[in-house]
């Protein structure tokens, strides 16, 4: 509704009026949280991701590592979210023109791929998807070596923590501009790494001594992150939304400790004349107060009696229990665990109020997400660009004749929930046409050409024994039954 000035211009000039009018109209929001009275401002509002990742990853990463290190269900968190992306290796298998070669190489190889011989091919993964969920990144350095060194195929891997890039490294090299230690071509993209010699926290190797870093090409690094926004060069640890909470929860809990340890002291105010008590010693003044002021009057023994001296009062402080606080510590830690992508159950091990169906469908959301990190973030970025170089070495050695690097990739299994119902309804999807078994057996971490190898071989066992027959009767569920020869035979005999 205009006000009384509106009205007043408006009979002037009724022209000005109308422009107040429209004016005051786009002064109104369609959203109320982009209302000038809202008092809430972002910080850094419109950086971009790399600004923000300057300003913040380094102590957010910092932070990550203290509660993994030291809160129990922060480390319950990161060892399920591993356990389900990677458990016991996501398997590849070639399937170019010389598969069987491949194979059989990268088999020899996984065994010892690792530059600083600790892991073998499947603990490198491990051991990049924890860095990757705890740090937000982590690098893979590619090692080739001379055919002398008796590899399987000349190339190692090294695993580095993000610590060995150089994040203060800025400025320009050759008209490619460099930002947060990664130097970017005219086109945006990655050109070389800024490492340093060693990592800059063993401060007992580099003391006396200057770290430097070296620019390294991009072709011989793996830089593996989950970008969230356009733009990102750079990742941030899972932990940083409920790095906040946590250490909230955290002082909570001391907090609460305290109060307990409080609650359980029983404490006596005794009044009145204390001349003749036989500890009247003062507190404070090293005894220089005898006749005034608080004085300790000893310990209470349990189980015996007491003989008090007359015209002394007594009131006994006891502390109540507050009560809340596991529905407090509760309520939090569904909210981390919300923050984290986990299920409340993996984070904290209490299964007290889950049933079946609310179990089950957590974790199908929870396998939707692991599935999601797995085909969009690890395979393409780790696993893949691994298998190029392995290739490729190989070629370079002569092992192979192409650089057909065709693969595809097992993840682990989930296990059933309902094993019956789940196998019965992937039989139906099999019968139906909407799957076939060796898109099951995938799903399943196997591989179908291996299973299907194994399934020949037992057949044609079972057939040479002479058992297929029975074998197959029993797993109808049904046993043999005499032939109508065997029966007529036995009724002559």
């Amino acid at each position: 509704m205009p006000n009384l000035l509106d009205r007043i211009v408006g009979w002037v000039s009724p022209q000005a009026g109308i422009s107040r009018h429209f004016a005051r109209k786009r002064l109104e929001r369609a959203y109320e949280a982009a209302s000038p009275r809202d008092p809430w401002r972002p910080r850094r509002a419109g950086a971009s991701a790399n600004a923000d990742h300057q300003a913040d990853a380094r102590t957010l990463r910092n932070k990550a590592r203290a509660l993994v290190q030291n809160v129990p269900y922060c480390t319950a968190a990161l060892t399920g979210l591993v356990s389900a992306t990677v458990g016991t290796g996501i398997v590849p298998r070639a399937t170019g023109a010389e598969e069987a070669k491949l194979n059989a190489l990268f088999l020899q190889w996984s065994k010892v791929c690792d530059a600083d011989g600790r892991y073998d091919y499947y603990g490198l993964q491990k051991a990049a998807e924890t860095a990757l969920e705890q740090d937000g990144e982590v690098l893979v350095r590619l090692r080739p070596r001379r055919p002398t060194d008796g590899l399987p195929v000349p190339l190692q891997l090294q695993l580095l923590e993000i610590d060995w890039l150089d994040s203060d490294r800025m400025g320009t090299y050759g008209g490619n501009q460099i930002v947060n230690g990664i130097e970017y071509d005219v086109l945006g993209a990655v050109a070389a790494y800024y490492l340093w010699d060693q990592h800059p926290g063993d401060t007992a190797l580099i003391r006396g001594r200057k770290a430097q870093s070296s620019r390294v090409s991009a072709k011989n690094i793996i830089h593996l992150f989950s970008p969230d926004r356009p733009g990102q060069g750079r990742g941030f640890t899972r932990f940083a939304p409920v790095i906040a909470r946590v250490r909230d929860l955290q002082l909570y809990e001391d907090a609460e400790l305290a109060r307990k340890n409080l609650e359980t002291r029983l404490s006596v105010l005794a009044s009145g004349d204390t001349s003749s008590m036989e500890n009247p010693a003062a507190l404070g003044d090293g005894g220089a107060s005898q006749s005034q002021g608080v004085r300790d009057l000893g310990e209470l023994g349990g189980g015996n009696i007491f003989g008090m001296p007359g015209g002394m009062n007594f009131t006994v402080v006891e502390p109540k229990a507050a009560p809340g606080y596991v529905d407090y510590v509760k309520y939090q830690l569904h909210l981390i665990a919300a923050g984290l992508g986990v299920p409340y159950e993996m984070l904290t091990g209490d299964m007290a109020e889950v049933n079946f169906s609310s179990a089950r469908v957590r974790l199908l959301d929870f396998r939707r997400a692991i599935q999601q990190h797995q085909w969009l973030v690890l395979i393409p970025k780790l696993l893949v660009p691994i298998h190029e170089a392995f290739v490729e070495a190989a070629y370079l050695a002569g092992k192979v004749r192409t650089r057909d690097a065709a693969v595809e990739f097992s993840p682990p299994k989930w296990d059933y929930v309902n094993p019956e119902q789940d196998v019965k309804a992937d039989l139906a999807e099999i019968g139906a046409g909407l799957s076939t078994i060796s898109e099951k057996l995938r799903q399943r971490g196997y591989d179908p050409d291996v299973v299907f190898d194994e399934w020949k071989s037992d057949y044609d066992k079972l057939k040479s024994l002479g058992i297929l027959e029975t074998m197959l009767f029993m797993q109808r569920g049904n046993l043999p039954t005499a032939s109508a020869n065997d029966s007529a035979s036995g009724a002559q005999k």
